[in-house]
């Protein structure tokens, strides 16, 4: 095996322990407020990172391109409260006209 077979086979060893030691949590501690409260706000942080890095990022490089103006977009929509599929809707429709117009790349 190379060197790259004994780093992935290793690699898989600890996410399967990761996942089997969440067995042994005693069931007090996962059902504690606290616990949820955490994994609520992990939650909404890692999706916000998520649009960040996809948004404003391609590849190694920082852009500013149609994606803001969508992501702008959506926003605003959310801000109005309204529904998801308007708000993707909106997104689309921004980078959309953003792209024909030449406004952004």
């Amino acid at each position: 095996m190379s060197e790259l077979s004994w780093w992935i086979a290793g690699a898989c060893v600890l996410a399967f322990a990761i996942k089997l030691s969440g067995y042994f949590v005693p069931r007090s501690v996962l059902d504690s407020a606290l616990m949820t409260r955490v994994a609520a706000t992990l939650t909404v942080a890692l999706l916000a990172s998520l649009v960040t890095m996809n948004a404003f990022t391609s590849g190694q490089e920082l852009v500013i391109d149609a994606r803001v103006g969508a992501l702008a977009a959506a926003s605003i929509a959310l801000l109005f409260k309204a529904p998801f599929l308007v708000v993707v809707i909106a997104g689309a429709a921004a980078a959309i006209v953003l792209r024909a117009t030449g406004l952004a790349a």
